[in-house]
């Protein structure tokens, strides 16, 4: 029987250390994938740019780390972008997402030096344009295209098609110039070009090929038709990880690497020059870098079930229950039994779908102070947890070369009474 070691570290010391449920993070796993991205995604052709998407998980560890490697980074709110500036991020290298950012935030994004932002709509065009006019701020915008690409994934998480809440489709040619005509009209703001993103967790190409197919045919449009003349052009994210057996993802750096001469191939062909090319790998840089570490507490059968029950669940990570997710999980503290009986671990939250792993062969011995963990636990299982149930978000560390430092720490109690009030308004 061995323990799951954890960037040089025992499980068992790092539970100890920090308690349950717990999140951990290998850094050099992190850095590898980092670099993976920038290495390979290069080319004579155009300038590259790797664009860490910040909502996958989002601290100040995380940040500094982007900054280091070389990313740049990709925020989607106010918060997400104080927290990047706290962290001493160079703000000239942040891209600020999102389809209903508010004026406070488009003031701060305009008052911090934000580098960039990626427009969704005419009306916030045209609230950027008249706030960018009377502050006397300069900024660059891309703005942001559905090609219509179904990626095969959740329905959740596609992005592209012509009814999603985001960007503007391709086909509304007319909107778009407007848009475009509106920045370009404006002393203070900066039309670079065009941004895309088709859905999360895709693990094959085709869906990425197709997308800078039909986005580098648009940009050859858009100047031949309406003179308006683009630089720069991302197009997105979502790379996927392995959760399963069943994922069989291309290595990022590999991925990158044919998204680069895709773009260099099409760009030849359709006559398109573009300075930039940018990606936004955020899921593929953090998720199986982390483990969820939970210490398990009783088990019940039922008629059809062997109920394994957790310190955790939907609290720390909902993915299971929003999106139906999938998870791999071994008794941390076990590792090399054999996986001799079939169970559906189960969180302590109070609803039935607060299921982690619907069916998790594990060791018929597991019991009551084992440890368990989820693999490829590094992607939006902080970023989206709660208090539902008044469960404190569970502490974060990273561990590298045998040390573990505390990134984030346990939400107590008294930490979730601090906003409380009674205070007469009106």
């Amino acid at each position: 029987m061995a323990n799951l070691t954890i960037g040089g570290i025992d499980c068992t010391v790092l539970a100890a250390a920090s308690g349950t449920p717990l999140l951990v993070y290998d850094e050099a796993k992190i850095e590898e994938q980092f670099a993976a991205a920038i290495n390979n995604f290069k080319s004579d052709m155009f300038e590259t740019e790797v664009v860490y998407a910040s909502k996958a998980f989002s601290c100040k560890a995380i940040f500094k780390i982007a900054q280091q490697m070389g990313a740049c980074l990709d925020v989607v709110s106010g918060g997400e972008m104080y927290c990047a500036e706290a962290s001493g991020f160079d703000m000239k290298n942040i891209y600020f997402h999102g389809n209903n950012k508010s004026e406070e935030e488009l003031r701060q994004a305009l008052e911090t030096g934000c580098g960039h932002i990626v427009l969704d709509n005419r009306m916030e065009c045209e609230k950027l344009v008249s706030l960018a006019d009377q502050m006397g701020k300069s900024i660059e915008v891309l703005l942001r295209v559905n090609p219509g690409i179904e990626a095969h994934t959740h329905e959740y998480i596609q992005t592209s098609g012509s009814d999603s809440k985001f960007g503007l489709s391709i086909k509304e040619e007319e909107a778009i110039r407007n848009i475009v005509k509106t920045a370009m009209d404006s002393k203070y703001v900066d039309f670079k070009g065009f941004h895309c993103h088709i859905g999360s967790q895709i693990t094959e190409t085709e869906g990425f090929e197709k997308a800078v197919e039909i986005m580098v045919a648009f940009v050859r449009k858009m100047n031949d038709r309406y003179g308006i003349a683009s630089t720069d052009l991302s197009i997105g994210g979502g790379f996927g990880i392995r959760y399963t057996d069943a994922d069989k993802p291309i290595p990022l750096g590999e991925m990158v690497q044919i998204l680069a001469r895709t773009c260099e191939r099409i760009m030849a062909e359709q006559d398109v020059k573009l300075n930039k090319l940018l990606i936004e790998p955020g899921r593929s840089i953090v998720g199986e870098a982390g483990y969820a570490l939970y210490k398990v507490g009783y088990s019940k059968d039922t008629e059809t079930k062997h109920f394994l029950f957790v310190d955790g669940g939907m609290s720390d990570n909902i993915r299971p229950a929003l999106y139906q997710a999938e998870y791999s999980c071994d008794i941390a503290t076990r590792l090399g039994e054999a996986k001799d009986k079939l169970y559906c671990v189960a969180g302590k939250n109070c609803e039935s779908g607060d299921i982690l792993v619907r069916e998790a062969s594990l060791p018929q011995t597991a019991c009551e102070g084992d440890l368990l963990v989820m693999y490829a636990a590094g992607a939006y299982g902080y970023s989206m947890a709660s208090n539902y149930n008044r469960a404190g978000r569970p502490e974060v560390v990273f561990v590298k070369d045998g040390k573990a430092r505390r990134v984030l720490r346990r939400e107590t109690y008294e930490d979730q009474l601090r906003l409380e009030a009674d205070e007469q308004i009106i």
